[in-house]
Order: C-alpha cells, then sequence, then structure tokens
C-alpha cells in the first residue's frame, strides 16, 4: 500500500481492495480502523470522504491493514471490544468476547431476579466481559471472578475501573482453586472448549488468541469436565451452574452434567439457534462451606 496521504474515502477504497481477498468482513474492518486511526467513530467517515489524512495517520493507517492482512483481530488491533453494550478494553492476554457469549449472561440473569442479594463465581473471566455484564445488571449481587492469567486479570481490573463496577473482586489462580471454602448460587463459565487437534488453532486468526483460552485435551471437553466435577463442592443446594461449549458438544456436555448428578440439565441456543450452553441445578451434598 502506497504511503501518500489519501482521501478518507481513497484511504477506505484502497484498503477494502487489500483486505477483500483476506476477510469477508474487509469494509467493515478497514472503517473500524480508519476511525480508529482518526481517533473519531464511523459516522464522521461518511460525513467527510474528501477530506484528506494527515501523513503520520496514513502512515499509521497503513500499518494497521496490513497487520489486518496478515490476519491480527482487529479487536487487538484497536484495543477494545463491545460486550453486553459495554466498550471493554482487550489484549492478547485475553480471549476476544463473542456476541454469542452474552448467552450466558441472559441466562443468568434468568435464574437471578433484580434486588437479589446473591453470589455468583466468573471462572476464567478474562477481560472480565461475563462478569462485569453481570455486576452492572445485578448491582446488589456480588461477583467473584477467576482467572489463572495475571496480565489478563489485570485487563479485567481496568475494564472494572473503567466502567465504576464495585460489587466485583477478581482473584488469581486456576479456574476453582481461589474459591476454597466458598459456595455460591451459581456459577457461570467460558472454558475453553476446541479440540487441542482442530487446525482451526492454526489455520485462523484465532491463533492470535491465547491457546489456554481455546484449547482443552483431544476433545474439547477436558475443561468442562473438570469444572463440573469441581463446582458441586462450591454451589449452594438449588444453585446452577451454567457453561458455554461448542457448537457440536451440547449432547455430550449434558451428559457430563446428569452424569455428575447435576438435575434440570438443559441446553440453550444462541441467537444463531446454535447449541451453545449447557445448564444444570445442583441439589447433592457438598463440604462445609461459607457464601462468597
Amino acid at each position: 500500500m502506497t504511503s501518500k496521504p489519501m482521501t478518507i474515502a481513497e484511504a477506505l477504497h484502497q484498503a477494502t481492495l487489500h483486505l477483500a481477498a483476506l476477510h469477508d468482513t474487509a469494509r467493515l474492518d478497514a472503517e473500524t480502523l480508519l476511525a480508529f486511526t482518526l481517533e473519531r467513530n464511523r459516522s464522521h467517515l461518511h460525513a467527510w470522504p474528501d477530506r484528506r489524512l494527515q501523513p503520520e495517520q496514513q502512515t499509521r493507517f497503513n500499518a494497521l491493514i496490513e497487520r489486518r492482512a496478515m490476519g491480527e483481530p482487529v479487536a487487538y488491533l484497536t484495543g477494545h471490544r463491545e460486550f453486553w453494550s459495554m466498550e471493554l478494553e482487550v489484549t492478547p492476554a485475553t480471549l476476544i468476547p463473542r456476541p454469542e457469549t452474552e448467552l450466558l449472561v441472559e441466562l443468568v440473569l434468568q435464574r437471578i431476579p433484580p434486588g437479589a442479594a446473591g453470589c455468583i463465581a466468573d471462572l476464567g473471566t478474562g477481560s472480565g466481559a461475563i462478569a462485569l455484564a453481570i455486576a452492572s445488571e445485578r448491582p446488589t449481587c456480588r461477583i467473584i471472578a477467576t482467572d489463572r492469567s495475571a496480565a489478563a486479570l489485570e485487563v479485567a481490573r481496568r475494564n472494572a475501573a473503567a466502567l465504576a463496577i464495585k460489587n466485583i473482586e477478581f482473584r488469581e489462580g486456576d479456574w476453582l482453586a481461589p474459591l476454597a471454602g466458598a459456595a455460591f448460587h451459581l456459577i457461570v463459565s467460558n472454558p475453553p472448549y476446541v479440540s487441542s487437534h482442530d487446525p482451526r488453532l492454526n489455520s485462523t486468526e484465532i491463533r492470535f488468541e491465547p491457546l489456554s483460552a481455546l484449547a482443552s485435551g483431544p476433545d474439547g471437553l477436558d475443561d468442562i469436565r473438570l469444572i463440573a466435577g469441581r463446582a458441586r463442592q462450591h454451589i449452594l443446594p438449588g444453585g446452577w451452574l451454567l457453561l458455554e461449549h461448542g457448537y457440536d458438544q451440547g449432547e455430550v456436555a449434558s451428559q457430563i452434567l446428569t452424569g455428575l448428578g447435576y438435575q434440570q440439565v438443559s441446553n440453550h441456543q444462541d441467537m444463531a439457534g446454535v447449541n451453545r450452553a449447557v445448564s444444570g441445578q445442583w441439589h447433592g451434598s457438598r463440604q462445609e462451606s461459607k457464601v462468597g
């Protein structure tokens, strides 16, 4: 791509052509990256198509387009991603929140009524997307979010501070390890569920995301099995476990929960009609634990 400054319209046209063969979101990507470069919203691009870029803006935009052409996700290039109408910081230390994961938030809100003083755990919180969405919708609840990655938790803490959400606590550790001695009305997680043999881990832009947040054993279900098994010691009687899973894992995920003694086990579809989450209610015994 040329380094000569162009108009907004010219820059968008050239960038879209450059990305078209690689991404089916070429025009949207180009607009998002140019708006980010100019520190404006996308409507500005349409309002001022003949405005010429400054040389440093052109150089920066070209560099972003080249990185996008190599497959780097737009969210990592801009450092932000929207989730549940919240603008979140994301970095390569965190998984990029997906729209389909908002289903988990909806399922939590269905089970925890407004005004409730429940205690909820979000396991593997990453950028904090799920935990922050729940905390914002249920301010009378206490949310504890865990992650093994200190770098991810720093991002989550910054997001909580930026959104002024205070009914949330972040703890470092693997899955339920930071929750020793505590019990919850609901535990939710979007764990890794991609098979470690899946070629997509190397052939698409998800290779830029942390592998530990994507892959989970030969069938992709290692972490779902682990969480479902150990969560039983941390769920209050009548409480719920909610887990996201892969598009073709609904039946097996349900079998895992049923086999572990969960009741009212159900699969739930996302906006595309794809089985995306499993829920189960726990009524069995557990070790003596304090709430939260």
